[in-house]
């Protein structure tokens, strides 16, 4: 009784006692080759269902600005105050870090790049989506399974009789006064499977497309990630400086108040100030001084970080940087508007994730189409293991299935429906991702140029504020001037000093920032570059 079956209604190859093992296999070939050409001529006539993935349309004429921006920011005259040139469509290192001139600092990056969790994490995330991506495309091959199977039974001797034709009482020993004994014997199944789903409507081949897509998002994932690790060790060392440069300017104030205060006690003691101006300078004074712990608290937190983002532990030693040993980069990379694209991590995974879920739709039409899959067997059975590839022992069989759903509760066309909703759900967020890059590269280019012109104003304003308040306290000391007009001059270069030290972070950290909007150089990136 040969078999195949279609459309549920299927019939199966039994025992065969004419044929021996060769002849089975001749004849399951025989079965095979037919339905092989058959599939293949399918496959290849076929196409993927869905809609056909196609890249979004580029963004219309974008640029940074509405006007053209300056060629260079604005020269003051401190560390960090140098202009910078805005170099347009020049590329970008990967190692772009290199460019504040700062051993130190490379050192670290270097170490935080081998030892940070995250960048481990995020390779793992990839080879996990990678292994994805092969695991589906293992459903294009037929799936080969081997079964060895051995049974015992025990058969009651009720269930017999000892006259029946081949059962011999005295010979066999079946009988025991007369009743039988029960039968035991053993029996063997040796069989291998071989099951297809041939991918007719390209069912697989869109799963495969979708995993493939965000194993590539996955993929951006982690050069965001290099890219992020490296632009958090540079604002930490950079907001280190910053703090160093703070407390310095602190405690050089601190200092001034405390002989201010010196000045003003003596005067008192002469009977040329009042008690109240002494009270003034001492509340001036606790002041300025309540103000370093917090300095102070915010460097050992940066500290903390720098071992964190390093790999290390709290008791750790780390670098420690200054911004006089950090060099103001004096040419900055401006990427042209319509590379943003190209060059940003973030736009990149985006885009993948659209192309992830395009493929979705697809899965979810060919999931209410008709569905072939062949399944084939060769075996043996018998009672002796030498038996089960003798003559009378073979067995095979060849089932063939077209399954079409047909009423589901519309489940599979809700399903569709979410898929495609789905689909432009994420062309709105990467148009969403498109505009927040292009915002973020202005952002920071517009802040490299007006936080330049800040630090010329900063700069001029301490300068004026010093001078105000070194003749302020020598008018004070001989007399010319009250208390009061001295606490004022002290509070303006106090806050002239410190707005000044900000400002020269801010200028470092606009450059780091810009580093970071255009994508960080991660196509140069050695491991990248090799490919």
């Amino acid at each position: 009784m040969s078999g195949f079956q279609l459309c549920g209604i299927a019939v199966h190859r039994g025992p065969s006692p004419a044929r021996g093992p060769r002849e089975a296999c001749r004849a399951l070939a025989g079965w095979l080759a037919p339905s092989g050409v058959l599939i293949c001529a399918l496959m290849l006539s076929s196409c993927a269902v869905g809609p056909q993935y196609h890249p979004p349309t580029p963004a219309r004429a974008a640029g940074y600005s509405p006007t053209p921006l300056p060629e260079a920011s604005t020269f003051s005259p401190a560390h960090g105050g140098e202009a910078q040139q805005l170099i347009a469509g020049r590329d970008i290192e990967f190692e772009w870090w290199q460019a504040f001139r700062s051993s130190a600092l490379n050192a670290l990056i270097d170490k935080a790049l081998k030892t940070n969790p995250t960048i481990a994490a995020a390779q793992a995330a990839l080879r996990q989506a990678q292994e994805f991506v092969y695991a589906q495309r293992g459903f294009f091959f037929p799936a080969l399974d081997a079964l060895d199977q051995a049974e015992r039974h025990k058969v009651a001797g009720n269930n017999y009789s000892s006259e029946q034709p081949g059962i011999q009482a005295n010979g066999d020993n079946l009988t025991t006064n007369g009743v039988n004994k029960p039968l035991l014997y053993t029996f063997y199944t040796a069989e291998v499977t071989v099951g297809f789903v041939p991918d007719v409507l390209g069912s697989n081949r869109r799963q495969v497309e979708s995993l493939a897509a965000q194993a590539e998002a996955q993929r951006f994932a982690l050069e965001a990630t290099y890219i992020t690790l490296a632009s958090n060790v540079v604002a930490a060392a950079i907001q280190e400086a910053s703090l160093h440069a703070q407390i310095a300017a602190t405690r050089q104030i601190i200092e001034a108040e405390r002989e201010s205060l010196k000045i003003l006690r003596e005067q008192f003691r002469l009977g040329f100030a009042m008690r109240i101006d002494v009270a003034a300078q001492e509340a001036a004074l606790a002041q300025i001084e309540s103000t370093l712990p917090p300095l102070e608290k915010a460097l050992e937190q940066t500290h903390d970080l720098l071992r964190a983002l390093a790999g290390d532990l709290p008791s750790d030693e780390t670098e420690t940087f200054d911004l006089d040993a950090l060099r103001l980069p004096p040419e900055l990379p401006v990427s042209l508007p319509a590379k943003i694209i190209e060059q940003r991590p973030d736009v990149r995974a985006a885009e993948a994730q659209l192309r992830a879920t395009n493929a979705q739709v697809g899965v979810a039409i060919a999931a209410m189409l008709p569905q072939l899959s062949i399944t084939g067997a060769l075996g043996g059975n018998a009672d002796e293991i030498p038996w089960l590839f003798r003559t009378g022992g073979t067995f095979w069989s060849l089932v063939g299935d077209v399954s079409q759903p047909v009423f589901t509760g519309g489940t599979l066309l809700h399903r569709e429906r979410a898929a495609r909703a789905a689909l432009r759900l994420a062309a709105a967020q990467y148009q969403n991702t498109v505009m927040t890059a292009y915002q973020n590269v202005a952002d920071t280019l517009h802040a490299t140029l007006t936080d330049a012109e800040a630090l010329a104003a900063d700069v001029e304003a301490e300068e004026a504020a010093k001078v105000t308040y070194n003749l302020t306290r020598r008018q004070m000391e001989v007399g010319y001037v009250n208390y009061l007009t001295l606490l004022a001059a002290q509070t303006a270069y106090q806050q002239a000093l410190l707005t000044r030290v900000q400002a020269q972070a801010m200028r470092y950290g606009d450059t780091v920032a810009l580093f970071q909007a255009l994508g960080g150089g991660w196509w140069n990136r050695k491991e990248v570059a090799a490919r």
